[in-house]
């Protein structure tokens, strides 16, 4: 009952004079039939297949046989000319690498989904080796992120096909902004403005991976979700508000999402999947498979 809207979650959590995550971890001690020691024990293990992933990513070649993933992660970690900070370029370095992972058939969290699964480890990682955030403040932001989850699942969608990228990676992007703001000691009130403000700006994305691949443009698109992310969490971070409450920019995402075209959920036949390049590529490796080689597409 407490996580079927935000205004309701953190009215429980004023309440009863707990933190958001608390109410997430009883809502999975009671769901699951979990212990709580055994709730912090799965946390733990989730947080390092994320941190694996991560890694796997900047050690190993991330190459796929489409020549659509080709090492993002590690081009990111080696760069030398930054635009803002070597800290920011390593944040976008830490979620490609993990997302190149998924795409090269790693190990990896489906956080919500797999299609958006660079994005928490991209996050945490950061927290944790340029913040020096402690693992426990990071299982309980990802509790938080997993109520964020919850919500926008019941009142809108997290699945591609459904709503869009928008309910991926926009999910995604929203859990690790409200993960953030709490790390930082933000109130409630800031976590659930960090949401609301990532929405807002991941609003409408659509789902157009190339050949029906979830390789192109979600490894890029992972990169990006973290900015807006770190983003929307600076603002709330700063005292600035989205305006329009969270639970209504949630139902303003469902909107959207019902009323977008199918060729823009997980179809491959708009947006970036029906370019002309997007199309050869497709023609390629189904019609004619044997002709892929690791140096295709051009950069």
């Amino acid at each position: 009952m407490y996580l079927e809207s935000f205004q309701a979650w953190g009215e429980a959590t004023r309440q009863r004079g707990v933190p958001l995550w608390r109410i997430v971890l009883e809502y999975e001690m009671h769901q699951k039939g979990r212990s709580e020691e055994e709730v912090w024990r799965r946390l733990a293990q989730v947080y390092a297949v994320m941190r694996d992933a991560v890694e796997t990513g900047l050690r190993e070649p991330r190459q796929t046989p489409s020549g659509l993933v080709r090492d993002t992660g590690k081009k990111l970690a080696h760069a030398t000319f930054h635009l803002i900070s070597p800290e920011f370029t390593m944040l976008l370095a830490y979620a490609t690498a993990a997302k190149e992972t998924n795409a090269c058939m790693g190990r990896v969290v489906a956080a919500p989904t797999a299609g958006a699964s660079g994005i928490l480890p991209g996050i945490y990682t950061f927290l944790a080796r340029h913040h020096g955030v402690p693992e426990r403040t990071i299982y309980e932001a990802m509790l938080v992120g997993a109520g964020v989850a919850l919500i926008m699942e019941r009142k809108a969608s997290i699945a591609g096909a459904v709503g869009g990228c928008q309910a991926e990676t926009g999910t995604a992007a929203a859990m690790g902004a409200a993960g953030i703001v709490y790390a930082f000691g933000g109130t409630i009130e800031q976590v659930f403005e960090a949401v609301a403000l990532t929405i807002m700006n991941m609003l409408g994305l659509i789902c157009d991976p190339v050949a029906g691949l979830v390789e192109l443009p979600c490894v890029k698109r992972n990169g990006a979700a973290v900015v807006i992310a770190a983003a929307a969490a600076q603002m709330a971070l700063a005292g600035d508000t989205a305006v329009i409450p969270v639970d209504e920019m949630v139902i303003a995402m469902g909107a959207v999402g019902a009323a977008m075209d199918t060729r823009f959920k997980e179809t491959a036949l708009g947006g970036t999947a029906a370019t002309p390049t997007a199309q050869a590529i497709a023609q390629r490796i189904w019609v004619n498979p044997n002709v892929i080689r690791r140096e295709d597409p051009p950069e």
